[in-house]
């Protein structure tokens, strides 16, 4: 019997089950610090752990203001957001003005020649860049948030941070090297492997959609290191040289937006790789990547609430000078429930970014949950945002910039906004493997005191003791949930003023307490079966996130309130978000048992067995021949080598 492509190309072939194992054992056990987020979906709501609105210090403001309007400049004067659309490339000269400027810098450490920016002031030049072309703001984030400074800065010794970061501060390109072909978000069938050999590990393998890749002097890769006599072996990180003998960037590939971005295909034939260049212990690879994400992660909110800052203006100043029967169109309700939906939904973005930003930098509370909150909110606001603008504009959204300064108009991108933002809810981990993320620490408690219950390879002492530790968790935690502040209606009272945002925090706390019982019914309901039921449990992280952007969005206000900026304006911004909120968060609550589900799961079998065939009879099929998945045996490169690296 021949073996299967994916075992001819070395790839472990993995169970349902142990590929979960993987994923468990690469998620960080502990909760050593607070989580708003994680006491949120327990139905306690603690607003002392965000509420005063944390700051950052002088020194920190006035080194990132400096720096913000250094890069203003450049991105007004350098910068050509058009010229990188239409070419489909960041000219080399920007990116060495962007050296110059130490943006390759921003987040590293001002000891290895870095400019020290704290999360928040990062972000900011991320959204400001980013407005200015998308493509800049992914190349510098896919640097500094994924690709080398950061793991190195978490888990690297002092020599390799004294070897690498330098260089990453001025000169060098980092990416983050994990997709292959034929593996996205289930990295226990990963195949790049690294196999020890005297002081070195040798590479083999091909990685895909590396952002950076083509151009970068550095990569950060995921490689399995074969168990051996000495050796742990199992997921390990790598720094690798991208010059070094045996690695070729064999495509450049292009997309439907992010024109400008350095994506490729990469291939490892007998790398050798110092063992110097491990990051961390061998096998902690995954663990490595996830921990790096929980606030690499921050990157494209920045990206999304420059986006919806942009949208406002364009929707406002186009509005006011669009007229239909007889009146600016933004006087029309119908348009006027867009503007609306831009303006405050980009207060709520900027308010969740901003505070998971400023917790981050403050290092008091763990994060993991918020910053894949604000990653998931933000990926869907942003991309709702944008296709509110286009349709705000009409045939004028649809309608390409250059096509616009063609026939004499202002050549306004939106439909190139709407391109750009459309891959931030698959980048950095998909809505949907995002909502399993979010829910999976979401019930870590009640995994924690109930797990042994509901696994099958548990003995019945083991269920026995599991069920009696259970017992008393739910005894102390179950009447919690019946009464709270939310009822009493003098709560949150510093939360009023000209406008009040005081009842949208006790809805908040009502419905933390709702959203764990019904996730603790939920469990009750299915048990074991409860990890297969993802259309709940994606939508108990939906309201999850919204109560956080409700959080964040009053707390925002009242911090600008406090300090005089505008805090009429936030409060009446943020009292229109919530209210819109809570009915996206009522329809959810609705969904959770009554939807179609079921129905959903028997036409899937339907159309997988081909009993719906026959719907798809009357079209041709445009898509070019070849095999779904590209091979990717192990082997030297038979392509020209694409890589470009900036000088």
């Amino acid at each position: 019997m021949s073996a299967s492509p994916s075992e001819s190309a070395g790839r472990p072939t993995v169970s349902e089950r142990e590929a979960r194992q993987v994923a468990e054992a690469a998620r960080e056990q502990e909760w050593r610090k607070p989580s708003f987020a994680k006491e949120l979906f327990l139905g306690r709501f603690r607003l002392d752990l965000v509420h005063p609105h944390p700051t950052p210090s002088t020194e920190a403001a006035q080194r990132g203001e400096e720096f913000l309007a250094k890069l203003r400049d450049f991105c007004e004067t350098k910068v050509d957001g058009a010229l990188i659309e239409r070419e489909g490339r960041i000219p080399d000269e920007v990116i060495n003005g962007l050296k110059e400027l130490g943006a390759l810098g921003m987040k590293i450490d001002t000891k290895y020649g870095g400019l020290g920016l704290t999360q928040v002031y990062y972000n900011k030049a991320l959204a400001l860049v980013g407005s200015a072309s998308p493509a800049i703001g992914v190349l510098l984030s896919a640097h500094q948030s994924i690709g080398v400074p950061q793991p190195l800065k978490l888990f690297g010794t002092d020599e390799q941070r004294e070897r690498f970061l330098p260089r990453c501060a001025r000169t060098d390109i980092s990416a983050f090297l994990l997709t292959e072909p034929d593996v996205g978000s289930d990295p226990a069938r990963l195949a790049t492997s690294a196999v020890p050999d005297g002081d070195d590990y040798v590479l083999d393998g091909v990685k895909l959609w590396t952002t950076n890749g083509v151009v970068a002097d550095l990569l950060v890769v995921m490689a399995r290191v074969p168990k051996s006599e000495g050796h742990k072996g199992g997921i390990t990180a790598f720094v690798v040289e991208t010059n070094s003998p045996g690695v070729t960037v064999e495509n450049r590939n292009a997309f439907m937006g992010l024109r400008g971005i350095e994506n490729g295909v990469t291939r490892f034939h007998q790398v050798r790789v110092p063992a110097a260049n491990r990051i961390g212990p061998e096998g902690a690879g995954l663990k490595i990547a996830l921990t790096t994400l929980n606030t690499g992660r921050l990157s494209l909110p920045a990206s999304c609430v420059g986006a919806g800052k942009w949208c406002l203006k364009i929707a406002r100043e186009w509005s006011a000078a669009r007229e239909q029967w007889g009146k600016p169109i933004a006087q029309h309700e119908a348009v006027g429930a867009k503007i609306s939906f831009i303006a405050a939904t980009t207060f709520a973005l900027e308010a969740v970014l901003d505070l998971s930003s400023q917790m981050a930098d403050e290092n008091r509370n763990d994060i993991r949950i918020e910053g894949a909150l604000a990653k998931l909110f933000a990926s869907e606001m942003g991309w709702r945002i944008a296709d509110e603008l286009v349709q705000i504009r009409g045939g004028r959204g649809f309608e390409t910039a250059e096509s616009l300064a063609a026939r004499g108009e202002r050549a306004v991108p939106a439909e190139q906004v709407l391109r750009d933002l459309r891959i931030n809810r698959i980048f950095e981990g998909s809505t949907e493997i995002m909502h399993l993320l979010i829910a999976r620490e979401a019930v870590d408690a009640h995994l924690s005191v109930a797990g042994d219950l509901i696994d099958p390879d548990k003995s019945l002492q083991d269920k026995a003791k599991a069920g009696a530790n259970a017992g008393v968790f739910y005894a102390k935690w179950l009447p919690k949930l019946v009464a709270g502040p939310g009822q009493l209606p003098a709560s949150y009272g510093e939360f009023k003023h000209e406008v009040d945002l005081s009842p949208h925090l006790r809805y908040v706390e009502r419905h933390a307490r709702k959203l764990a019982r019904s996730t603790f019914y939920a469990m009750s309901r299915w048990q074991g079966k409860m990890e297969t039921k993802q259309g709940f449990l994606g939508r108990i992280v939906d309201i999850g996130a919204e109560l956080f952007a409700m959080s964040a969005a009053c707390v925002r206000a009242e911090l600008l309130r406090s300090q005089g900026d505008h805090g009429r304006e936030a409060y009446q911004l943020a009292d229109a978000f919530c209210r819109q909120a809570r009915i996206r968060v009522e329809e959810l609550f609705d969904r959770l048992w009554t939807n179609t589900d079921d129905v959903d799961r028997t036409v899937v079998k339907g159309v997988m067995s081909g009993t719906y065939a026959w719907l798809e009879e009357g079209v041709v099929d445009p898509s070019g021949d070849g095999p779904w998945i590209a091979e990717t045996a192990p082997g030297p490169s038979k392509k020209d080598n694409v890589h470009r690296p900036i000088r």
